[in-house]
């Protein structure tokens, strides 16, 4: 592959330095992960922004969650057509191979991919309505909860509609058959959340409240 280059000094200097403070002071647990497998209790699908730290905001360690990132934190309805789908092999991998017992979509403040989604469907972004924009294809599967956006200015609006990629999210989880089973069993639940970035605020939905409520 002569496209590839060698791993940057800067993360080489940062694993030696890992491997020799928190691996070299928990050998038996990494040594214990890797002969018994993962079990991790909960799937999380978060977004790829760097700015969102999963296991940091939960203090999660190592084998405890199973975390699938993309753009937006989307999960796109079930369409079983034979194509590539990661999202949803993570999903059936998560359900059917792991048996998770809970499945939690975590949205954020400031998310890219939900700014273009509206600047896309407020026909402002015409590239990302071109069949070549990777970015607009994804993004397609949020525009039911760009629809639903109630009046506003655009800040308020592009707010709601990182919420919206949550609950559009977990609609579209249902739409799995196992993973319905699952739920319907009480196997499994399904969890939303929102992290604000900028305050360390972490919100969660509640059905009964229609609304995402402070953790």
């Amino acid at each position: 592959m002569k496209y590839a280059r060698p791993l940057p000094d800067y993360l080489g200097k940062r694993f030696h330095g890992w491997k020799a403070t928190t691996y070299a002071e928990n050998q038996s647990w990494y040594r214990r992960l890797a002969e018994d497998g993962q079990h991790p209790r909960a799937m999380v699908i978060s977004c790829c922004d760097s700015r969102v730290h999963v296991t940091s905001i939960f203090g999660a360690d190592q084998g405890e969650f199973f975390i699938h990132r993309n753009i937006a934190n989307l999960v796109p309805p079930y369409n079983p057509d034979g194509e590539y789908h990661g999202t949803s092999a993570a999903v059936e991998f998560a359900v059917n191979s792991l048996k998770v017992a809970h499945v939690i979509v975590m949205g954020h403040s400031s998310c890219g991919g939900v700014a273009g989604c509206y600047a896309m469907c407020s026909g402002n972004a015409p590239e990302m309505e071109e069949r070549s924009s990777f970015v607009g294809r994804w993004m397609d599967i949020l525009r039911p909860g760009f629809e639903r956006l109630p009046e506003g200015d655009d800040a308020t609006r592009v707010s709601a509609l990182e919420k919206e990629a949550v609950l559009v999210s977990l609609e579209n989880l249902m739409t799995f058959p196992f993973l319905a089973k699952a739920v319907e069993d009480g196997k499994l639940s399904l969890h939303g959340l929102w992290n604000h970035i900028g305050d360390g605020g972490l919100e969660a939905y509640n059905p009964a409240q229609n609304a995402f409520v402070p953790v």
